[in-house]
C-alpha cells in the first residue's frame, strides 16, 4: 500500500461557499461511507445543507481497500483496523499511507490561498480518529480538529507524537452519544483525557440516548464552534 499516496487523488464532494472564499473545512466520513453520503446525511439531520458564507467544506471519499473487521471485505475506510477497539494496536502502515493523502488535500487549499490557521479538520467515527492523526501528528498548525462519535487507540502513535510537540495545538472539539455501542463513550472520553494531558485543550460534550449517529443539537455546537475556529471578515474585524 506504502506507493499509494503520490498516485491517489482522492475524489471530493465540495460545497462552496456563499461568499468570499477564506478558509477551509475538511470532513472525514466513518467507515463505509462515502463524501456524498456524508454530506446528504447532514443534510437529512439539519433539513439543509451545511453551508458558510466564507468557508468552503470539503468532503474526500476514502479509497476502497480491504478491511479486516469486514473479514477483509473491500470498503471505503481511511485505514484498516485488526478489531475495533482501543485495545489492540494500530494498523499504523495504512494510516501512514492516508495521511500523506490528506496532505496533499491540505497543500491543496494552503496553494490556493488559504492559510494553514484557516483550515479545520475533523470527522465522523473512523473520520474522526483519522482527522486526530493528520493534525496532531503532521499539521499541529491547522485551526483546530473535531471527532464526532470517535476515539484513538490506547498506544496510539498520536500521544507519541504529541510528547514530542513543541508550541501551541490545535483545539480538539468532540461530541459522543451515551448510547453509542460501536465506538463506546468510555472510549472517546478516554481519548479526550489523555490528549489534555498531552497539552491539547479540549471541549467535550455528551448526548444522553444517542447512538453511534449524528444529532440536529451535535451538528448545530459544532457549526458555533467552526464559526468561533474560522471566523468571517466581519467577525475578524471585531476581534
Amino acid at each position: 500500500m506504502a506507493a499509494v499516496s503520490g498516485s491517489v487523488r482522492l475524489q471530493r464532494c465540495v460545497v462552496s461557499p456563499a461568499g468570499r472564499h477564506s478558509a477551509s473545512l475538511i470532513f472525514l466520513h466513518g467507515s463505509g461511507d462515502s463524501g456524498q453520503g456524508l454530506r446528504r446525511w447532514i443534510k437529512q439531520v439539519l433539513n439543509q445543507d451545511l453551508t458558510f458564507q466564507h468557508i468552503k467544506i470539503i468532503y474526500p471519499t476514502a479509497p476502497a481497500r480491504p478491511y479486516t473487521p469486514m473479514k477483509g471485505g473491500i470498503s471505503n475506510v481511511w485505514f484498516d483496523r485488526f478489531k475495533i477497539s482501543n485495545d489492540c494496536p494500530e494498523h499504523l502502515d495504512s494510516i501512514d499511507v492516508m495521511c500523506q493523502v490528506l496532505t496533499d488535500l491540505i497543500n491543496d487549499e494552503v496553494k490556493s490561498g488559504i492559510k494553514k490557521n484557516r483550515i479545520l479538520i475533523g470527522g465522523f467515527s473512523m473520520g474522526g480518529c483519522m482527522a486526530m492523526h493528520v493534525a496532531y501528528r503532521n499539521h499541529q498548525d491547522v485551526a483546530g480538529v473535531f471527532a464526532l462519535s470517535s476515539f484513538l487507540n490506547k498506544t496510539s502513535a498520536v500521544y507519541q507524537a504529541l510528547q514530542k510537540r513543541d508550541g501551541a495545538l490545535p483545539e480538539l472539539f468532540q461530541c459522543h452519544g451515551t448510547a453509542d455501542e460501536l465506538v463506546l463513550h468510555s472510549w472517546g472520553e478516554e481519548t479526550n483525557s489523555a490528549l489534555q494531558s498531552l497539552g491539547v485543550s479540549t471541549k467535550f460534550h455528551s448526548f444522553p440516548g444517542l447512538f453511534h449517529e449524528l444529532s440536529t443539537g451535535e451538528l448545530e455546537k459544532l457549526k458555533a464552534w467552526i464559526l468561533a475556529k474560522l471566523p468571517g471578515e466581519m467577525e475578524r474585524q471585531k476581534e
